[in-house]
């Protein structure tokens, strides 16, 4: 059964890797993240059966029962149209669902499996290089084969860290990574510069474990590395949240939407203390597909790619969607991140993997650095490095368990000597 429950993950990991990321764009299917859900949830719900115990993630509970509170709240202060609420909750869950289903069947590839994925890696990589170096030249050919330069910095992304996964972690094959990576550097996206320079400083610094100690050397460092993540995207920084106002042009009409959404969130956030405005209300598709009342309430109906007739700029960026869940949301999401750390950190004790302690942090800053200017946690590209992760943090606790177990085996082998 665990075999072809590893099987039926590789593929999907696959299928995801293929028309998730890279094609998605061109294909123009919206809904293969959906399908992705679907068919890990219904793995998971066969998993779940075939355990002797049925245990579940309490965890994972928790998080199923917070969003049905927030649905039944959405429903009762009426944030939107019933149609919207469930719609945007299903979005909104998507990523959890992708993480605590992977954690939770901690699905292992095997050695074989682990080669194809790298192969599969490294071709999808040489395909990107054309499109890559075109993209460079005119930005136009990213909408043509990508969807989006967006698309494509997150296409680099997700095949540099799945090959890095699927590595020993040598020097070789570290470097192989960052020369991956630096593929998404031709994208132009100021986000993806950050996440370059925080990859690289992670991967040539912190990568032994002794060097996440909190001492002044390592404080310097970090702060060096804060320095240059917000040097490189500082161009999307001063545009987003200065000149947005000050010397906006109408050429330039699409970037004032994102300074108004974050302008606008701490508003929202004081109105509806302390559990936010509710699904479907701002910041995200569905308020902008089933028009929320918020914006004409906040008088920003009227912004350029916020309006009921042209919502392409209501859900392009993740932060100031939050203002949906209130304070106690922005907490809740906060601890999901310190869940996964601590978990990281704990396992590792006994696990002592720099591999999967390098790839927990990196992906939390993935996102962290994401989310300043999109929407990447609810979209396909999060669902991908979220069913990553959770095969990280699942591959981090069996080795801590493996390793726990023999300690006590041979604890008590000298027991008994003795």
């Amino acid at each position: 059964m665990f075999h072809r429950l590893s099987d039926n993950i590789f593929f999907l990991f696959i299928f995801m890797l293929l028309f998730g990321i890279l094609l998605y764009g061109a294909i123009g299917f919206d809904y293969t993240d959906e399908l992705c859900a679907l068919g890990l949830f219904s793995t998971f719900g066969i998993f779940l059966f075939h355990t002797p115990n049925w245990s579940f993630n309490k965890a994972f509970l928790l998080t199923i029962g917070i969003f049905i509170f927030y649905i039944c709240y959405s429903l009762y202060i009426g944030s939107n149209t019933k149609t919207a609420i469930l719609a945007d909750a299903i979005v909104q869950i998507k990523p959890y669902l992708a993480f605590f289903c992977m954690y939770s069947m901690m699905v292992q590839f095997n050695d074989s499996q682990k080669n194809i994925m790298r192969s599969v890696c490294l071709l999808l990589w040489i395909v990107l290089i054309p499109i890559g170096i075109a993209g460079g030249i005119n930005e136009h050919t990213f909408k043509v084969t990508m969807g989006h330069p967006a698309y494509f910095a997150a296409a680099v992304a997700c095949v540099s860290m799945s090959y890095l996964y699927c590595s020993n972690f040598t020097m070789k094959e570290k470097i192989i990574f960052i020369i991956m990576l630096s593929l998404g550097l031709l994208s132009g996206r100021s986000k993806f510069y950050g996440f370059f320079a925080f990859s690289f400083f992670l991967i040539f610094y912190f990568f032994s474990i002794k060097n996440f100690k909190l001492n002044f050397k390592n404080g310097i460092v970090l702060l060096i590395m804060l320095v240059a993540i917000i040097f490189v995207a500082w161009q999307k920084i001063d545009l987003y949240f200065y000149q947005a106002l000050t010397s906006i042009d109408e050429n330039q009409n699409d970037m004032i939407a994102r300074y108004v959404l974050y302008a606008t969130a701490p508003q929202v956030l004081t109105d509806y203390f302390p559990f936010g405005s509710g699904l479907a209300s701002f910041g995200t598709y569905y308020s902008g597909a089933h028009y929320s009342h918020l914006y004409l309430d906040y008088g920003i109906d009227n912004v350029w790619g916020m309006t009921k007739q042209d919502y392409s700029f209501i859900a392009d960026t993740f932060y100031p969607s939050l203002a949906q869940f209130g304070i106690v949301g922005i907490l809740l999401y906060l601890s999901f991140w310190l869940y996964i750390f601590i978990k990281a950190l704990r396992f590792n004790k006994k696990a002592a993997s720099k591999k999967l302690l390098f790839m927990v942090i990196l992906i939390i800053g993935f996102f962290a650095i994401e989310g300043t200017t999109d929407s990447t946690f609810t979209t396909h590209r999060g669902f991908f490095v979220l069913m990553l992760l959770g095969m990280i943090l699942s591959d981090l606790k069996r080795l801590y368990t493996e390793k726990r177990m023999n300690k006590n085996m041979i604890d008590n082998e000298n027991s008994s000597d003795k």
